[in-house]
């Protein structure tokens, strides 16, 4: 069984203990509520596996974010990120190809993300808008599917006016102002308390959300992660 109460009970006292000291003295408890989430990731995996069978081969511990903050250019000097995070693709965590992601933090911020989040990779933000400029009505029944609008908005950073290039009238013109595309759905502490229940509800999202993440993958064919 895993054990989610472990992990909420470890962030929680992490996010009121937000320094390196407690950080330090309470490291087993953190290997051992780090080693639930990848157990929750596993069992997770399988389930996704059924209709994206694309994730099986990654490791859980390959999928998930370090918990130390990096505080260089954050006006939040908190050593750490309470929350147990996670994205599963083709290509494991990187942002490209999009694939499901996970984020759990206690006080009911938990939520599941697919789509792109990423505002800093421009090459990225223009093959979507030039793809959704010419397969706009895929767009549209995409986004508009009852399964889909039942449960996801897309949401994104947007600029105020449609971008040089594109057609101010395009019927689409709103969406091309994003320059990200993403999706979330809030989870609940309690949602969390039944890690079996727990995963089919997050698989059955995921499987809802998989056309989105597909048409935006499709945009991103041949996009090259920038290089440091």
């Amino acid at each position: 069984m895993i054990n989610t109460q472990l992990m909420i009970d470890y962030l929680s006292a992490l996010s009121i203990n937000n320094n390196r000291e407690w950080y330090h003295a309470n490291k087993e408890d953190f290997k051992k509520a780090n080693a639930e989430f990848e157990n929750l990731l596993q069992a997770l995996m399988l389930e996704i596996g059924k209709f994206d069978s694309s994730i099986l081969h990654n490791n859980p511990k390959d999928l998930t974010f370090k918990i130390v903050r990096d505080t260089r250019f954050s006006h939040n000097k908190s050593p750490y990120n309470p929350a147990f995070r996670a994205h599963i693709s083709a290509q494991g965590k990187l942002p490209v190809p999009v694939g499901y992601y996970l984020m759990i933090k206690p006080g009911s911020q938990s939520f599941l993300g697919g789509g792109l989040f990423a505002d800093m990779f421009k090459d990225a933000t223009t093959m979507i808008r030039d793809f959704i400029a010419q397969n706009g009505k895929e767009w549209e029944k995409l986004i508009h599917a009852p399964a889909f609008e039942k449960h996801f908005t897309v949401q994104g950073s947007a600029l105020k006016n449609v971008p040089a290039g594109y057609e101010k009238e395009h019927p689409q013109a709103e969406y091309l102002k994003y320059k990200s595309w993403y999706l979330e759905y809030p989870i609940k502490d309690e949602d969390l308390r039944d890690a079996e229940v727990f995963v089919a509800k997050a698989a059955e999202l995921f499987q809802i959300m998989k056309p989105f993440n597909d048409y935006l993958n499709r945009a991103l064919a041949g996009f090259q992660m920038p290089s440091r």
